[in-house]
C-alpha cells in the first residue's frame, strides 16, 4: 500500500479549457466521485457556467464551473487546487500553467499527478515559497527501500480478483471499475478497489499504487503487496483490480501483470467499438485493436472474460445498443453499459464469486 501523509479536504479542480477532452479525464473523475477531497468548483475558462453532468456522460453533477480560480475561491475555503488534466509527453498547456501559479499564489496545496514533477521546477517552487503554499508530485516513486518484490504471497489470499481491463488508453477502465465497486457495496456483496492509477489515489483509493511510477522491476510486487494487504485488513468477498492502458496498447501495454502477479481469473473489459485509432494516435493512423484478439489474449494468459463493458464515445444511442447486441452475438459473453445495467454487472459478479 502506498504511504503519504494525510491529504484530504475541500478543493478546487483545475480543468484549464480542457474539460470536453479526454485529457481531462482525472477532473472527470473526481466530479463523478471523491472520498479523498470535496470538490467545490472546477477551473475552466472555456466552460464557465456550464453545467458539469454534460461532460460526465451523464451522470448527475451540481459542481459550479467557474473561469478562473479566484472565482473559484470565492465559494467558498479551499485548501488544495487538484489538477485535473494529463497531456501526452507532461505537456503544460499556457491555461493549465496559468491556473496553477494563481492556485499556487493564493496559498493553496497543488496535487499534482503529471509526470513533471512541479515541485522540481523552480516556476513552481517559488511561487509556493512566495505564498506559503505546498506541492505534492504524487507520482513521484518511493525510495526503492520501500518497494516490493514479488513474493508469490498472492497465493495466500482468498478473496477472489477481477480486473477491468481496457482495450486503450483513457476508455474508461477506473469508471467502470468504481460503477462496479459502489453497486456490489450497495448489494450487499463487500467489495474493495485496489487503484494503479493517479485519480485513483485523488479519489480516496486507499490500497493501490500508481503504476506508471514504478520502476518496472517492483511493478508485480507493488501490485501483490496492495492486494495482500487489502484481503488481510478488510476481509472483502471481491477485489476489483483497475487496469491500465490494454494488453495491445503499442505505446506501453499493460494488463499481464493483473492477471499473472496478480492473478486475476476473471476480467471486465471495455470496449469503446466507435474508435478507429489508439487515444493519442489519430493522426499516425494506429489502428484501434482487435476486440477477438485481446479477449483470446485474455484465455491465454489463464483468465476468464466475465463481460465486455461499451464506451458509446462517437456511437448515437441507437447505435450504441445495436453494437452491444452485435458483440455479444459475436463473443458469446454479457455486453453491457455499466451506467444503464449494474444490476446486471452485479449478478455476473456475484456468480463470478460463487466460482471461485
Amino acid at each position: 500500500m502506498q504511504t503519504r501523509p494525510p491529504i484530504g479536504g475541500p478543493a478546487i479542480v483545475l480543468a484549464s479549457k480542457a474539460l470536453h477532452t479526454i485529457n481531462a479525464k482525472t477532473a472527470h473523475g473526481l466530479l463523478r466521485y471523491s472520498a479523498r477531497f470535496q470538490i467545490q468548483a472546477v477551473v475552466d475558462a472555456s466552460h464557465a457556467g456550464e453545467a458539469a453532468s454534460h461532460f460526465l456522460a451523464g451522470t448527475p453533477s451540481e459542481v459550479p464551473i467557474v473561469p478562473t480560480v479566484e472565482r473559484a475561491m470565492e465559494l467558498g475555503p479551499a485548501k488544495y487546487a487538484l489538477v485535473g488534466v494529463a497531456t501526452h509527453g507532461g505537456v503544460l498547456p499556457d491555461a493549465l500553467k496559468a491556473d496553477i501559479l494563481a492556485s499556487l499564489g493564493a496559498g493553496l496545496t497543488l496535487i499534482n499527478g503529471l509526470h513533471r514533477f512541479l515541485g522540481e521546477e523552480e516556476l513552481f517552487a517559488e511561487a509556493a515559497r512566495k505564498s506559503g503554499a505546498g506541492i505534492v508530485d504524487i507520482r513521484k516513486p518511493k525510495p526503492r527501500s520501500e518497494l516490493h518484490f514479488w513474493s508469490g504471497k498472492i497465493f495466500d489470499v482468498k478473496a477472489p480478483r477481477l480486473a477491468v481491463l481496457g482495450m486503450d488508453c483513457a476508455i474508461g477502465k477506473r469508471t467502470t471499475a468504481r460503477i462496479l465497486v459502489e453497486a456490489c457495496r450497495d448489494a450487499g456483496l463487500r467489495t474493495e478497489m485496489i487503484y494503479t492509477g493517479q485519480t485513483g489515489w485523488m479519489q480516496g483509493g486507499e490500497y493501490g499504487f500508481i503504476l506508471d511510477s514504478v520502476p518496472n522491476d517492483f511493478v508485480s510486487g507493488e501490485l501483490e503487496n496492495a492486494i495482500c494487504a487489502c484481503d488481510q485488513n478488510l476481509s472483502p468477498e471481491l477485489i476489483v483490480l483497475e487496469g491500465q492502458s490494454s494488453l495491445q496498447n503499442l505505446s506501453g501495454p499493460c494488463g499481464a501483470e493483473l492477471l499473472l502477479s496478480g492473478q486475476a481469473k476473471g476480467v471486465v473489459l471495455q470496449h469503446a467499438p466507435g474508435r478507429k485509432f489508439l487515444e493519442g494516435y489519430e493522426k499516425q493512423g494506429f489502428a484501434y485493436p482487435s476486440l477477438k484478439t485481446e479477449a483470446e489474449l485474455i484465455r491465454l494468459y489463464g483468465s476468464r472474460l466475465v463481460a465486455i463493458s461499451v464506451n458509446p464515445q462517437n456511437l448515437s444511442p441507437n447505435e450504441a445498443t445495436a453494437v452491444r447486441e452485435q458483440i455479444q452475438n459475436e463473443m458469446g459473453v454479457p455486453v453491457l453499459d455499466p451506467f444503464t445495467e449494474t444490476d446486471r454487472l452485479v449478478g455476473l459478479c456475484r456468480e463470478y464469486v460463487n466460482e471461485n
